[in-house]
């Protein structure tokens, strides 16, 4: 009996001790389902977050493609209306002809122009899904708008970190976008800084131009003369207190906030525009609800 008593102790160690293999197997193997469910839940919302943007572009676009078309359409409109208008006038004055047939012309190219413009934006957005844009295209980005006529200067402090995808892609719509606009209200010649500030975690974009300098370049204005044309503290006022709804910056706006970005945008009186964005923790945004990946 006492060498089945002495046993007993040796048995029950041995039970406790595989009882406590098979729990740590038990909750390893939770801890790693629920690592791999949560991956795969992370990069599923990231994939639809993904597919979120790529629709937002299909529908800008489209809205441009729409507009655009409406503008051609009444362009040509009017192309037909000065031919039907020149037929009349030409049996009574035949001067007029010579006349008509210039302003017909003028109106044709502009129409060709806006149909060019819906069969590149067509383009574009067929093409959007196989090329997307990220941070490293933005030195191309930057030479397309100089050679379009900016005088684009950038500076980057920090060290840049990588981003996720659908960041990347906003980042360089925000861009895109802004510089498009500043060559649209400011023309050829308008000079733009952007300044791009890296963080531990975030990231800071700022775009500046000065479209209105420009427009007075333009007219052949010297410093001294713009500066006699002035602006009031009613200006000043406004500009702190203007919020710019248009639907670019609404489009810009969004784009930041899926990245918990916050940006503002304001006139600057007797400069140009200014567009500001600041992402706090870029670094570790998904996208998805304000998720952090580092948890």
């Amino acid at each position: 009996m006492s060498d089945v008593a002495a046993s007993i102790p040796v048995a029950i160690a041995v039970i406790a001790g595989i009882g406590m293999l098979v729990a740590t197997s038990i909750a390893l193997a939770a801890s790693s389902r629920l690592r791999r469910e949560r991956a795969e839940a992370l990069a599923t919302a990231d994939r639809a977050r993904e597919l979120e943007i790529a629709l937002g572009e299909q529908t800008a676009r489209l809205r441009l493609i729409r507009e655009q078309h409406d503008v051609a359409a009444h362009r040509m409109t009017g192309v037909v209306q000065l031919a039907e208008g020149a037929s009349a006038a030409a049996t009574r004055d035949p001067s007029v002809a010579a006349r008509a047939s210039e302003q017909i012309a003028a109106s044709a190219r502009a129409t060709l122009a806006e149909l060019r413009r819906v069969v590149t934006a067509t383009a574009e957005a067929e093409q959007l899904v196989a090329a997307r844009p990220a941070l490293e295209a933005l030195d191309g980005l930057f030479d397309a708008l100089r050679a379009r006529g900016l005088v684009v200067t950038v500076s980057e402090l920090g060290e840049r970190f990588a981003v996720a995808e659908g960041a990347g892609l906003a980042l360089y719509r925000i861009l895109e976008e802004a510089l498009a606009n500043a060559l649209q209200y400011g023309g050829e010649g308008t000079e733009v800084r952007v300044g791009l500030t890296w963080s531990d975690q975030g990231l800071h974009v700022r775009i500046d131009d000065d479209g209105i300098r420009a427009q007075a370049r333009r007219e052949g204005l010297t410093p001294d003369e713009l500066a006699a044309r002035g602006y009031t503290i009613e200006d000043d006022l406004a500009a702190l207190t203007e919020r710019i709804a248009g639907t670019g910056v609404g489009e810009m706006r969004a784009r930041a906030e899926l990245f918990g970005g916050v940006l503002s945008a304001q006139t600057v009186p007797g400069v140009g525009f200014s567009v500001s964005v600041v992402f706090p923790a870029l670094r570790f945004h998904n996208a998805v609800h304000g998720v952090n990946v580092r948890r």
